[in-house]
């Protein structure tokens, strides 16, 4: 990390710009500390006692040295929304798995950025402050430092990051917009899928807002924000509605018109890492989503 010494900086010590400027921990500050090559001024190591002048470039080692040993890095096609030193935002087509599970070591997003990390010549963890499922499409954040990684964590923990999907539905919904406020646990008998019940010790609370954007009574199209993010939040609340989303094999059926459920990540807020600044990133709708709605003759504005 990289930082200028302008006139708000001048006269400060190293420190005071690790603790109250980037609110580093003391954990993350001894860190760098114990590095040779942590904490440099004009490319010489320094103290965090060090006083900082007009001009002087601060340098942190905040990146990470060695990749993730596990994970693969496999070329692959990557629709990048959006990069800068601390984040990278991705657009992720449907049928492709976040990060490496059971039967997908080499085939996912995690592979994919590690290898176009590798050729940038950059070390890298693979850290996603948001994960899809495999077969829903669209936003998935990711940090390239450990700072940033802490920053938006904490902006997750304070609800400062909003997401927000387009699904499609099977049937029609009970009101124009609402709220669906349950508590969902695990089922017993399985490890993968979820249910909604009362509020028990192992359950949690889970709370969807969504509006109906159109319908033509056979399929609904619907913009939901999840408030929670419980594993498979959207599919499960909008099934217990009774109106599954399109495609859903888990929690609703099939489909001939779509190969996967019909849900999407179109966008995402959240406070930049760094500046602090809202960031709005927006994905577009995929072609299998789109010829959908064409064939319903379904028009939606979002």
């Amino acid at each position: 990390m990289r930082i200028e010494t302008d006139i708000n900086r001048d006269g400060k010590t190293v420190l005071e710009i690790l603790k109250k400027e980037l609110r580093l921990s003391a954990k993350m500050i001894t860190s760098l500390k114990k590095s040779p090559t942590g904490i440099t001024v004009d490319g010489k190591h320094v103290t965090v006692r060090r006083v900082l002048h007009m001009g002087e470039v601060l340098c942190l080692e905040v990146e990470d040295r060695e990749q993730n040993e596990n994970l693969v890095p496999t070329e692959l096609p990557l629709d990048i929304l959006y990069e800068d030193e601390d984040i990278i935002a991705l657009n992720k087509p449907p049928h492709m798995p976040t990060h490496p599970s059971h039967g997908h070591f080499s085939d996912t997003l995690a592979n994919g950025l590690c290898f176009y990390m590798q050729k940038k010549d950059e070390p890298f963890v693979f850290r996603s402050v948001n994960r899809l499922d495999r077969n829903t499409s669209g936003i998935v954040l990711v940090s390239k430092n450990r700072i940033s990684a802490n920053r938006l964590y904490e902006s997750m923990q304070k609800g400062l990051i909003t997401k927000k999907y387009i699904a499609l539905l099977l049937g029609t919904l009970p009101e124009k917009e609402g709220m669906i406020d349950t508590y969902i646990r695990r089922r017993e008998e399985s490890i993968i899928t979820r249910e909604v019940c009362a509020a028990l010790p192992d359950a949690s609370r889970a709370i969807t807002k969504y509006e109906l954007l159109s319908s033509d009574g056979i399929l609904s199209a619907v913009k939901a924000s999840p408030i929670t993010g419980r594993t498979h939040q959207l599919r499960l609340h909008f099934a217990h509605l009774g109106t599954p989303i399109l495609g859903d094999d888990l929690y609703g059926e099939e489909s001939e018109e779509i190969s996967r459920q019909a849900l999407h990540a179109y966008f995402l807020s959240f406070p930049h890492p760094r500046s602090g600044k809202i960031t709005e990133l927006f994905a577009p709708l995929p072609s299998d989503m789109e010829e959908i709605l064409k064939k319903h003759n379904l028009k939606i504005e979002v």
